[in-house]
């Protein structure tokens, strides 16, 4: 825990008023607190993590590190390497000049259909608290402070904002809480998120758990700052350990605080003391004159390398009957097939999205480990839907001839107010960003397609626009259904799109201007590009089995969409989108050399899994996620996951518990039963079990030896042997690999049976 000087804060506070200490409380714009130059407090930056560090701004122009999604951390099961993912974001969020990260998000997979579990670390407490710890610790090290979030049993999308999660005290306790402990207790935490959900009847934004076990029993010092939004009382939410309304500067405190404690409702020492605790990490991060300078930091590694690294890492194979890994030097042509292959998705939608330089998807990796040459694409079956973002290298500024776009903002009249060229086609422009007076922008390009027949447009909110050539092909509303919650005009605005042909070139204007007034014009969220259409799915289908066939080995790659895994909504099923199964039969039947690569952020129905020579999840693999396949299907990495949430077979299972509110109120009647406990009590076997995850060997268990017990627990000594074999991968394994792979999903030899049927390496293996 960072040293601070109380005798400072306490000067500070003291040269204040009541209504300058109150402005303070609440955030002076979306993304920063407030300055007070009078004590030397200068404004801090809080960033959306927990995969990455987007900064102030959606801008493009100034890119972000994308690492692997937190379910590919929590599948490392490595605390070291959750340390290192921190590290790696406390670098970045320095190079972006944020000095508090919102993350790592460390809600538990309650149910498979959680929308947003990509973004959280596994459904054990255990395994969830270790990295969490972990992964604050290596951030902090940097002086930028970490948020974990979103305090406590916001395990659920659906109805987030209102929910009340009735939870029994000893699963509060022994799951919900205990996944947070170790972050404050041990990672030393300096601020924490508290959740839109009511628990047990209390929103959390003045729930009492802030007060016990957060800030009493846990002796958490630090900030508690509201999800963006989540503070909605005056009185009963300053009486709570809540210390900062985000965002602002318009909040339910303010004004209506300062009168609560003029007319005796508050006490001024409760304000003083949360302003204390705002100060305190001001001092943590460097943000107070006059505090002790952070010490110096880590020094940062190649960003890069870490999300290549930990996308191996992270990866699980689950299956494998000998195929992997390939030998690239007697390896012949290669079918690459999926649209997750072309077009991956790397992290999930929603607050976490952050903008990457530059994307590898699994095409691109093996096209650079196998040459252009070897490896042939086809699309198979459709997964994106609506407007998807113009290829960057088809695109070109028609005001300077550079690869982008141009925009402009204008004002009613149509007087140009800001003009601006831009590298990618997904823009977002938030308060200050947008010129005043701005009622419209007009974004301009020439694209350069492949002849033929198109679907263009965009994926907005408000009245679009579109010509092509001079000629107006696209006039029209695009609005909401009515159900979205805040970001809806982000994250999940609807597609709007005309259909052109041209065998050339076209020059194309696309005029957008928000709905929703005032409030509109404060956000403008504009996606221009084209949308895929297969026209016969199952010819389609037809085309990519043939080129399976005509190929020695095939990939196919399947995952989800930014429909289906997101912040905002639920997932209403498990399965993959698309005809994604039929796509894989149809693969698998044509070439028994299938390896199937698994782009999810969490679960998803795997109906096909013992038709094919393998199976990898890849989970959402960052910016370098391509590489990584390929490295681990060429035996240049091992696979080294453990899967830290159990996949089910069906979804259908009495162990599938649901997220859906009843009449607003979601009953956690489980208990204790989560995740895995909850599928050893039902005695039902899902298709892959919690901590599952096979290597390029075999292993059999020679000895387990336990030590005395102790205070500190016991020492269980284990002998494993990584056993030789025979077949195809033995043969196609590099000198360094460690060994042959198994020859089905059993477990070996030896080992017992139960939900961890294979065991992790060691070194994997959480305290």
């Amino acid at each position: 825990m960072a040293t601070v000087d109380e005798d400072l804060l306490t000067t500070l506070i003291a040269r204040l008023d009541l209504d300058a200490k109150v402005r303070l409380l609440t955030g002076a714009d979306f993304w920063s607190t407030p300055a007070e130059p009078a004590i030397g407090l200068r404004r801090m930056v809080l960033s959306d993590g927990p995969s990455g560090v987007r900064g102030e701004s959606f801008d493009e122009r100034s890119p972000s590190l994308s690492l692997p999604s937190s379910t590919a951390l929590g599948a490392t099961w490595d605390p070291e390497l959750a340390r290192r993912y921190g590290s790696t974001l406390g670098a970045e969020a320095r190079r972006q000049h944020a000095d508090v990260v919102l993350g790592p998000t460390i809600n538990l997979h309650r149910t498979p259909f959680g929308g947003r579990h990509f973004e959280a670390l596994s459904e054990d407490p255990l395994l969830t608290g270790e990295l969490a710890a972990a992964y604050v610790e290596g951030l902090q090290a940097h002086g930028v402070a970490a948020t974990p979030k979103h305090y406590v049993a916001n395990d659920a999308e659906s109805e987030r904002f209102t929910v009340d999660n009735t939870v029994g005290e000893r699963a509060l306790h022994e799951l919900y809480l205990a996944a947070f402990e170790p972050a404050v207790t041990r990672g030393g935490a300096w601020a924490v998120m508290s959740a839109y959900n009511a628990v047990n009847g209390a929103t959390m934004s003045e729930n009492p758990l802030l007060a016990e076990p957060l800030t009493g029993e846990w002796g958490f010092d630090g900030l508690v700052m509201s999800d963006w939004g989540a503070v909605r009382t005056t009185v009963a939410s300053a009486r709570a350990e809540q210390h900062l309304v985000m965002p602002g500067p318009v909040s339910t405190w303010g004004e209506r605080l300062v009168a609560a404690v003029r007319d005796g409702e508050v006490e001024e020492s409760v304000v003083d003391g949360k302003l204390r605790r705002l100060l305190r990490l001001a001092a943590r991060v460097g943000a107070l004159d006059g505090a002790p300078t952070p010490p110096p930091a880590p020094a940062p590694g190649d960003g890069a390398t870490v999300a290549r690294e930990l996308a191996a890492a992270g990866s699980v194979l689950v299956r494998n009957t000998g195929e992997l890994p390939w030998d690239a030097s007697s390896l012949g042509t290669v079918a690459v097939l999926g649209h997750n292959a072309a077009l991956a998705r790397t992290q999930g939608g929603g607050s976490a999205t952050v903008r990457p330089a530059a994307v590898v998807a699994p095409l691109d990796g093996l096209r650079t480990a196998l040459g252009g040459d070897r490896v042939r694409y086809r699309l198979g079956a459709q997964v994106a839907e609506g407007v998807q973002p113009f290829d960057p290298a088809t695109v070109t500024d028609p005001v300077t001839g550079e690869p982008g776009l141009r925009a402009v903002f204008r004002a009613a009249d149509g007087t140009a107010l800001r003009s601006e060229h831009r590298l990618g086609a997904s823009l977002i422009w938030m308060g200050g960003e947008i010129p005043g007076g701005a009622e419209s922008v007009e974004v301009s390009t020439r694209w350069a397609p492949e002849p033929g027949a198109h679907r263009i447009g965009a994926a907005a909110v408000g009245h679009v626009t579109v010509s092509a050539d001079g000629a107006t092909v696209l006039d029209t509303e695009a609005v909401l259904t009515g159900d979205e919650g805040p970001g809806a005009a982000i994250f999940e605005a609807p597609s709007v799109t005309a259909e052109i042909t041209t065998d050339a070139p076209v020059d194309l204007v696309f005029r957008f201007r928000p709905s929703g007034g005032e409030a509109g014009m404060a956000l403008f969220a504009l996606t221009v590009g084209t949308e895929t259409v297969v026209a016969d799915p199952q010819a389609e289908v037809a085309a990519a089995a043939a080129l399976a066939a005509d190929c020695d080995v095939a990939v196919v790659v399947v995952g989800t969409n930014d429909r289906i895994e997101s912040e905002g909504f639920d997932r209403t099923s498990l399965a993959l989108p698309g005809h994604q199964d039929d796509l894989v039969r149809a693969v698998a039947a044509a070439n028994p050399r299938t390896v199937v690569v698994v782009n999810s952020g969490a679960p998803v129905l795997l109906p096909w899994r013992d038709e094919v020579a393998a199976v990898l999840l890849g989970w959402f693999g960052g910016e370098r996620f391509g590489d990584a396949v390929a490295d681990v299907l060429l035996g240049h990495a091992e696979p080294g996951g453990r899967l830290p949430t159990t996949w089910p077979a069906t979804g259908e299972e009495r162990s599938v518990l649901s997220g859906r509110p009843t009449e607003g109120v979601l009953r956690y009647d489980e208990g204790v039963h989560l995740g895995h406990r909850n599928w050893l009590r039902h005695g039902e076997t899902p298709a892959y079990p919690f901590g599952h995850g096979l290597g390029y060997t075999t292993w059999t268990l020679d000895d387990a030896v336990a030590g005395p017990w102790s205070a500190d627990g016991v020492a269980v000594t284990v002998t494993l042997t990584n056993t030789p074999a025979t077949g195809r991968a033995a043969r196609s394994c590099r000198p360094t690999c460690p060994g042959p792979a198994p020859t089905s999903n059993a477990p070996p030899a030896g080992w017992p049976a139960g939900p961890s049927s294979t065991p992790p390496p060691a070194r994997r293996r959480p305290p």
